[in-house]
């Protein structure tokens, strides 16, 4: 399904969550949407489910807007990092409401999750323990099949083995069935690998869009005298330098193999340092 964000803002009494960001996902992919608290990831997230309206501009899905659009609504899950479920409802109940109201629900899948959480269906949801309740939002995103299914931090109170098996989980399905899958995250090295294409919010603007394999070949963090570095960073794009003792590091816009010909030390930049960098207040 196309995703077409043309100049929406979003605006919460004095303070602009979302500012005239634009953009298109053309196709089925994983994307990491990632930015520091207060970026505006939470507020993009559900304008694009249809649960709220922008202020201004609008996301069209295959032309359409998701807003009071049954036909998209049933083809979009948005599991938050939290409050996805009535407490009061026992589990067995979200997920056969859940299944209900998908139409693309794989009810085989939901039982393998189950299984895999060891999830009690007869335990209230305000009974389950903080992973419990992720693993109950990530059996309900997985098992939708929706063809935009989007995770917001889904994995609150897992442990690193349970994150995991989530994300093999997860990767299993969309090589078996691709769809549109929008990964928010503060714990991106762990899932980075997992991203084709990056977008980083600040201050509710989109400050880079970005194919991974290229971000990762084409940014690098390069070491060496002042002088050399200097003269190999002409005419690219600085994300950041710093200097010490004579020597300089810089992360820039450019090949390992043409800053190493240069004589220069150079390594990649993990997706989670460059997001820092680029998020920070002096360089967004």
């Amino acid at each position: 399904m196309k995703i077409e964000v043309k100049d929406v803002s979003k605006k919460y009494k004095d303070t602009n969550a979302l500012d005239n960001i634009s953009f298109t996902l053309n196709e089925p992919k994983i994307y990491g949407l990632l930015g520091r608290n207060g970026a505006g990831k939470t507020t993009f997230m559900e304008i694009l489910s249809g649960q709220i309206l922008a202020s201004k501009g609008q996301i069209l899905i295959d032309g359409e807007p998701p807003f009071d659009n049954q036909r998209l609504t049933e083809a979009i899950c948005l599991i938050k990092e939290g409050n996805n479920f009535k407490r009061d409802l026992k589990v067995k109940n979200v997920l056969r409401i859940y299944s209900y109201f998908y139409p693309t629900w794989d009810q085989e899948l939901a039982d393998e999750l189950i299984a895999e959480y060891n999830l009690n269906l007869n335990a209230k949801v305000k009974a389950l323990s903080k992973g419990m309740v992720s693993a109950l939002g990530i059996i309900v995103g997985l098992a939708s099949k929706a063809p935009i299914t989007i995770f917001d931090e889904p994995y609150i109170g897992l442990d690193a083995a349970a994150r995991k098996k989530f994300y093999e989980i997860l990767l299993e399905e969309y090589e078996s069935e691709k769809r549109t899958i929008i990964f928010s995250t503060h714990l991106i090295d762990e899932v980075s690998l997992m991203f084709e294409e990056v977008l980083i919010l600040q201050d509710g603007k989109l400050v880079l869009k970005e194919e991974a394999e290229e971000l990762r070949n084409n940014t690098c963090a390069v070491s060496g005298t002042v002088q050399d570095v200097e003269e190999f960073v002409k005419g690219k794009e600085v994300i950041q330098s710093k200097n010490l003792a004579g020597m300089m590091t810089a992360y820039v816009y450019g090949s390992i193999e043409q800053a190493k010909s240069a004589g220069l030390s150079a390594e990649g930049i993990p997706i989670q340092e460059l997001m820092i960098y680029l998020t920070e207040k002096k360089g967004a």
